[in-house]
């Protein structure tokens, strides 16, 4: 690869890979050895993103089989040697599972999860595993790898729990990445990374292998990428029933054949969409300057959703939302069984149980997100009202939607801009500030992010694109039209 030949990995995508591939320009060795360069020289040196635990060292090994079959046979699959980084939170065989904290450090599962193997099959290569809030918590800071940045601004946090998968799709340290979301964790650090994102509604993606996973229900694994057609493409790889996670018999049935083949640039002509004006970001302040920039960039996509053709109902109001959203909770005997389940299926794990966790003397060592996570002592109850908050806001969102005879509702994708590192590791430990979790809330529902630009002050935000129940085929959709309509994502400078 010599000349005009050469390769640019910067911004590529999986369709300018594959054309290569066909080409003969490029083979998938020489595409991943260009992405360990990158990590190389931006996440250990220069900027330092820290967005990278660990590295596939079967990688180059898996990148030569593919280039055999294909020189024997052509593609494996629609995923033929794209390299893809998992959020440490998930098992990819020959990588350890570490949660980004020093309770796991070493941890080999020496298994994939049902969406890595999945992907593999598809011709998938994982090149390494990403930063993410230690045991899947906040903002990405673990006593293992300390704290992840954002690309737009060194001093500032990548976002949470996924953060490292965020920072490494906008750094280009990979085709795209996976994240895993229970609260606010693929879309917050999507949009502070400036990438698209999506928590696809419970039921279409296996949790199985992946920390956090069945009987809880709000977990869901989902695609990082710095477009939405490979957003799609991503997600097409990741869907299917499996047995061993009782949620996806839910989406039996639910998925088309291929959502990336379902996108339309003229989407949001005459789509109605829902302007959620209401603040309900966690810990949101909507009287400061720094709400006030965001929503300065939120109406402009407004305008431009506008103008991409959508008939907009600006505002709209489900009633009682901040209230229902303030009785979230936790059910602390699922994530016990869930936990114990992980374990059991790891040919390794360090604890059998959370109580063997939380009585370890490391975890006096972990990040303040997972002390005030598992120290959390809730009410007698607590859980049996969130469920029915539950039913009521889902009843409530709907009744919204058929009311107004609304395709999609549109919220800020977080409402203040990326949190200050030292703010998150430091008493207060501001931390997830400005994140909605209306989505994570309802549970079987999904929502796509997309940047939508940049601050006064050259920060990065986005909008969310939220749908009735399965419906993540349209949201994608929209997602593409406003995307194809605006192009707002830019290559941070930290990383050229």
């Amino acid at each position: 690869m010599t000349g005009s030949n050469i390769f640019n990995v910067v911004e590529t995508t999986i369709a300018d890979i594959h054309a290569a591939f066909a080409a003969g320009t490029l083979t998938a060795r020489q595409l991943v050895q260009m992405y360990l360069d990158r990590i190389e020289a931006y996440d250990k040196q220069g900027p330092a993103i820290n967005a990278i635990i660990s590295l596939n060292p079967n990688a180059l090994a898996e990148a030569d089989r593919l280039d055999e079959a294909f020189l024997s046979g052509g593609m494996v699959g629609p995923m033929h040697g794209i390299p893809l980084i998992m959020k440490d939170q998930a098992d990819v065989k020959d990588m350890p599972t570490t949660l980004g904290s020093v309770l796991f450090e070493g941890h080999m599962p020496d298994r994939d999860c049902f969406v890595a193997g999945k992907l593999k099959q598809a011709g998938a290569i994982f090149i390494g595993k990403a930063t993410l809030g230690e045991m899947g918590a906040g903002d990405t800071h673990g006593s293992l790898f300390g704290s992840t940045k954002s690309v737009y601004d060194l001093e500032r946090t990548a976002g949470g729990s996924s953060g490292g998968s965020g920072a490494s799709a906008s750094a280009n340290f990979a085709t795209a990445c996976i994240g895993q979301e229970g609260f606010a964790s693929i879309r917050r650090p999507s949009i502070w990374n400036g990438i698209n994102g999506m928590r696809p509604t419970a039921g279409l993606v296996s949790r199985a292998g992946v920390y956090a996973g069945w009987p809880t229900i709000n977990g869901s694994l989902g695609p990082m990428a710095r477009t939405v057609t490979d957003l799609a493409k991503l997600l097409d790889g990741m869907v299917g029933y499996d047995p061993a996670d009782p949620i996806t018999a839910h989406g039996v049935g639910r998925a088309p054949d291929s959502y990336a083949a379902m996108l339309d640039a003229n989407a949001l002509k005459g789509a109605r969409i829902g302007v959620l004006r209401e603040s309900m970001g966690f810990k949101a302040e909507p009287d400061s300057d720094d709400f006030a920039k965001v929503t300065e960039v939120f109406d402009k996509a407004v305008a431009d959703l506008r103008a991409a053709g959508a008939d907009i109902v600006d505002p709209v109001e489900i009633p009682g939302l901040k209230d229902l959203l303030s009785k979230r909770a936790r059910n602390g005997e699922d994530e016990d069984i869930a936990f114990r389940d992980y374990a059991a299926g790891s040919a390794n794990s360090p604890f059998a149980s959370r109580e063997e966790i939380m009585a370890s003397p490391l975890f006096a060592d972990v990040s303040q997100g997972v002390k005030d996570r598992w120290n959390n002592k809730q009410a007698p109850g607590a859980f049996e009202g969130y469920m029915k908050a539950r039913e009521e806001l889902m009843t409530r969102f709907l009744v919204v939607m058929a009311d107004h005879k609304l395709d999609a509702i549109v919220h800020k994708a977080v409402e203040h801009t990326p949190t200050l590192i030292k703010d998150g590791i430091n008493p207060p430990f501001v931390d997830q500030k400005g994140a909605p979790h209306i989505n994570t809330f309802l549970i079987f529902v999904p929502s796509v992010v997309v940047p939508a630009g940049f601050t006064r002050d050259d920060l990065p935000a986005g909008i969310t694109f939220l749908g009735r129940p399965y419906d993540d085929a349209n949201m994608l959709r929209f997602a593409y039209a406003y995307e194809q309509a605006t192009h707002h994502r830019r290559v941070p400078a930290s990383c050229p």
